[in-house]
């Protein structure tokens, strides 16, 4: 007869324990029987050893536990197939809990391990040895419960896994009662909104929320009162030191293990980058509307006033000027369409029409800047004026040049095309479809408007534009 844990019993032998009773040769064998059922129906893995470690009896929960039925009064300590530490390391089955309870004689608490079976799986348990002693107090073998722990392992590595992604997301993650109050704030709250989690764990979630806004999140605590799941949600929010930022929300209810609602969980992400993206967007698609509306104005006029004695030449016509926009264009694309340099803009113009000798062609002037707009009149008038030299005026002939000089004054931009060295030119008898061209172009920009010189020496044109054109730089 021995104790354990305070209770007396009789023998512990052959996969039998036996508990002290009274009077025991009447009742002993049902007890036995009886005994054995129990701890047999138990779902708890129990077994026992003898005083030097071999195992004496085991349930079918330890077996299950196992993975297999060790020998019984041969195999020793431990009927797992291997055991490890929960750090994973080996443990030989005489370092096991149960060994130690045997080889000290004393309980064993606290403890974890791992069973591995023979197919490979592991199961992380809890033992609790308790070693057996008879009346007389002499140690006689231990008794040990195996508890599984799988699933609360399990639990605890999605609790990790989930903490571990809390933490270190980018988007705030915050935790707050149905009453607003911050319960949880990590890492991401505290790079967003500036405050640290001991700043604001237990203050109202107002904190951060601007004053217009609080209607609002009254409304949102309502719905999650109802388990309402609030998904992107764009508003306004505000940091530590009062500067505000845009934010989309995602709230969801929190409940307890009975359903009911207990707090909410929030995730906000910063989006005030993709607003001020989004911003930009819609000023270029309108800066774009603009400039192709002023292009396609810009080609109408110019097609609208072309004239010509057969379609080939209608054609040649047309293409030329579209030619000259398109050359602009292709500097106004370099500055992302805020303007054109003047100088650059003549010299575009006049490159096709030099024909590879540059000193036929002289541009003078100040570093200007024009505006988009301003910058496609200009290379349209110039261009008339070029083709009109090639065709009647200096560039027609060999040894004919043409000066190109700009000048800015009390903001009047003035631009003069001096021909020479070409035929003698007399004063038209009506406007030609060149000059119209020019004056309908300059229509409309700042106070634009040119004017014509039939000299004898050449053609003489100055143009002038008073107003917004653009910038000395």
């Amino acid at each position: 007869m021995f104790r354990v844990d305070g209770k007396w019993v009789a023998s512990v032998t052959d996969n039998t324990i036996v508990p002290f009773i009274p009077e025991r040769s009447a009742v002993a064998p049902p007890a036995d029987h009886f005994f054995r059922e129990l701890v047999d129906s138990l779902p708890a893995a129990i077994y026992t050893t003898d005083a030097t470690g071999k195992i004496t009896y085991y349930n079918e929960a330890a077996a299950e536990l196992w993975g297999h039925r060790p020998r019984l009064n041969s195999s020793e300590w431990c009927g797992s197939w291997k055991l490890f530490w929960p750090d994973g390391s080996s443990m030989t089955h005489d370092q096991c809990p149960m060994a130690t309870a045997v080889k000290e004689r004393r309980p064993i608490r606290g403890l974890e391990a791992i069973a591995e079976r023979p197919d490979g799986s592991r199961v992380p348990f809890i033992p609790f040895p308790t070693p057996l002693f008879d009346s007389t107090g002499h140690f006689v073998g231990a008794v040990n419960l195996l508890v599984d722990i799988a699933d609360r392992k399990q639990a605890e590595d999605a609790m990790y896994r989930l903490a571990a992604i809390v933490t270190s997301s980018d988007d705030a993650i915050v935790g707050k009662t149905l009453d607003g109050i911050v319960t949880n704030w990590n890492k991401g709250a505290e790079r967003i909104f500036g405050y640290l989690a001991e700043e604001i764990v237990g203050k109202s979630i107002k904190t951060i929320i601007p004053p217009e806004y609080h209607e609002e999140e009254d409304r949102i605590l309502e719905r999650l009162k109802r388990g309402e799941r609030i998904e992107n949600y764009e508003t306004t929010r505000q940091r530590k030191h009062g500067s505000r930022i845009e934010v989309s929300l995602t709230i969801s209810p929190i409940r307890n293990s009975l359903g009911k609602i207990i707090g909410a969980s929030k995730i906000a992400r910063d989006i005030t980058e993709r607003k001020r993206f989004e911003t930009q967007l819609a000023l270029l698609a309108r800066e774009a509307e603009h400039r192709t509306k002023n292009i396609l104005a810009t080609v109408q006029a110019a097609v609208h006033l072309t004239r010509a004695s057969s379609t080939d030449e209608l054609k040649k016509i047309i293409d030329g000027r579209i030619q000259a926009l398109a050359k602009v264009n292709s500097l106004l694309v370099r500055s992302h369409w805020n303007g054109a340099e003047l100088n650059a803009v003549i010299a575009n113009e006049l490159s096709g029409f030099s024909q590879g000798d540059d000193r036929r062609v002289r541009i003078e002037g100040p570093d200007l800047f024009l505006n988009a707009d301003v910058a496609q009149a200009v290379a349209i008038a110039i261009h008339e004026l070029a083709t009109n030299a090639v065709k009647y005026g200096a560039l027609s002939v060999e040894g004919g040049r043409i000066s190109v000089s700009s000048s800015l004054a009390a903001e009047r931009l003035t631009i003069q095309w001096i021909e020479s060295g070409g035929p003698p030119v007399d004063a038209p008898k009506r406007e030609g479809f060149g000059t119209k061209v020019i004056d309908n172009i300059l229509q409309g920009k700042p106070a634009g408007r040119a004017r014509f010189e039939w000299r004898k020496s050449g053609l003489r044109c100055t143009l002038t534009l008073t107003g917004d054109f653009g910038r000395v730089r």
